[in-house]
């Protein structure tokens, strides 16, 4: 179904009546694993094709199903993305050696904002029985970087608030695309906070780098994936182009924000698998001091797929592999249950 042609005004009309042409035994379906035409998947299919009566045709496609399926499919991803998020946040706080003040239940109770408060508690049930911050609690750091003891304020801030408010949909979409954005711009600053090598880590994420690379790369396609969020995150409505003879004078262009906050969607779970396993990287390092229950199990689970590098390779190999876990929410299940379903 072609993405491009709705202006969101009285209808997705362009996408919907390609949706609706194979019902009529027009355009073109996905059949047995091929792109094949409506009519030949009908009759292999003993599907009588339908006829339409007076004013079907208006009926089916003048509506907005086109942009309100891409919303609520962000959203159930956008979701399931948030627990992943603070996974990965705390694979890179133990590897960074970072604080759990900043998650602290007194601390966080002076701004009792409800995502706030959810990302904390998740940070802290995650990083229950971790060595490593014992291992380093009197140690002479000031504070963490922001990127590490924002997190509740940024993270926080998307999956506590209401992102359908009785706003229209291309508000909507618009301003989910900007809160997505954001989940990769602080993970985009961990991953490279990691190529720094904090805390006594090797520089890029490699002993030797003489030859070697490291998780340079891993961090420019984060950083390139992130300008593009940026670019997307401009409002498609606040733009108008009239149409239909000025009968249609102004439009919301709503499904100019579903596609491309399904773009921002995209990248971001790309971002997020990118530090994931830069996180997993660095957190090999701290070994045999064992990281809190949950890093703990993300990173077990991470390297049955993706293993240790001490050498440069193929890294797109490692960020699909990493992707799919997360898409696939192989490590989100091995971590809730460990210890219970995440806010």
């Amino acid at each position: 179904m072609p993405p491009r042609g709705s202006l969101g005004a009285s209808g997705d009309l362009a996408p919907l009546a390609h949706l609706v042409l194979p019902l009529l035994g027009r355009g073109d379906v996905l059949y047995n694993g091929r792109i094949t035409s409506a009519a030949e998947a009908m009759r292999a299919c003993g599907i009588q094709t339908v006829e339409l009566g007076a004013k079907d045709g208006l009926a089916l496609i003048n509506g907005t199903q086109f942009m309100l399926a891409y919303a609520a499919a962000i959203v159930i991803r956008a979701r399931r993305l948030a627990k992943h998020a603070d996974i990965i946040a705390t694979l890179t706080l133990e590897a960074a050696r970072g604080s759990l003040t900043p998650f602290s239940e007194e601390l966080v109770n002076l701004r009792p904002h409800p995502g706030i408060r959810e990302t904390s508690e998740n940070i802290r049930r995650l990083m229950a029985e971790s060595e490593i911050l014992i291992s380093h609690a009197n140690c002479d750091k000031v504070q963490d970087p922001y990127s590490l003891r924002c997190v509740p304020a940024v993270h926080g801030a998307l999956s506590g608030c209401p992102l359908f408010h009785g706003e229209p949909l291309a508000f909507a979409l618009d301003h989910l695309a900007m809160a997505l954005t954001e989940w990769a711009n602080i993970s985009e600053r961990r991953t490279y906070m990691l190529t720094h090598g904090p805390d006594g880590l090797p520089p890029l994420l490699m002993k030797d780098t003489g030859l070697n690379s490291g998780f340079m790369i891993p961090q420019y396609t984060s950083a390139a994936l992130l300008n593009e969020c940026k670019v997307l995150c401009t409002p498609a409505s606040v733009d108008s182009i009239p149409s239909s003879l000025g009968q249609e004078d102004h439009v919301s262009m709503g499904a100019t924000s579903a596609v491309k906050c399904w773009q921002v969607m995209e990248n971001v779970e790309t971002v997020l698998a990118i530090e994931m396993m830069c996180a997993a990287q660095g957190l090999d390092y701290r070994l045999p001091i064992q990281p809190g229950v949950g890093p703990r199990i993300a990173l077990e689970t991470l390297r049955q797929s993706i293993p240790h590098a001490e050498e440069d390779r193929e890294f797109r190999v490692d960020i699909a592999a990493s992707l799919a876990a997360l898409r696939n929410l192989k490590v989100l299940h091995a971590v809730e249950g460990k210890i219970g379903a995440l806010r």
